[in-house]
């Protein structure tokens, strides 16, 4: 594997993780949003680390804030630290730095929320040096299939 291409496998992992970060709840911060669980689609851009715009989107059955607490789990034991989360109305913002792999990532994310329904994710990473920028747009479409 290439430099190149290892650092963008360890960015779009990385990225893909941060974005659902979504209902972790750090020590002594705010509150997370709570989303009401169902069908989901997200929405993925990425943009950044020297490859072109990438556009991903999934559907599933989920509830996005069981999973994001998983998520951070999985996260804080591979070596990630997260600075508490900050809110101003329905704006969330947050910080990790993650080690991995023998490389560094630092993120910055914005969640803004719309509704129990809906959000948007806005994260700026550097991983290696390379910088990406991702908008994780995820909207409720209904109650999962039973």
């Amino acid at each position: 594997m290439t430099t190149y291409t290892s650092i963008r496998a360890i960015t779009r992992a990385l990225s893909v993780t941060m974005l659902l970060l979504v209902g972790i709840a750090p020590v002594s911060a705010a509150d997370w949003p709570t989303f009401k669980p169902g069908q989901w689609t997200f929405e993925r851009t990425m943009d950044g680390a020297g490859a072109p715009l990438d556009k991903v989107s999934t559907t599933e059955c989920t509830d996005p804030t069981a999973d994001q607490k998983e998520q951070q789990a999985m996260l804080t034991k591979a070596g990630c630290q997260f600075t508490p989360l900050a809110q101003s109305g329905k704006t969330y913002r947050y910080s990790a730095t993650c080690k991995m792999g023998g490389m560094t990532s630092k993120s910055d994310s914005v969640l803004e929320v719309e509704s129990p329904e809906a959000y948007t994710v806005t994260v700026d990473s550097t991983v290696g040096g390379k910088k990406s920028h991702e908008v994780l747009r995820a909207r409720r479409t209904g109650d999962c299939a039973r």
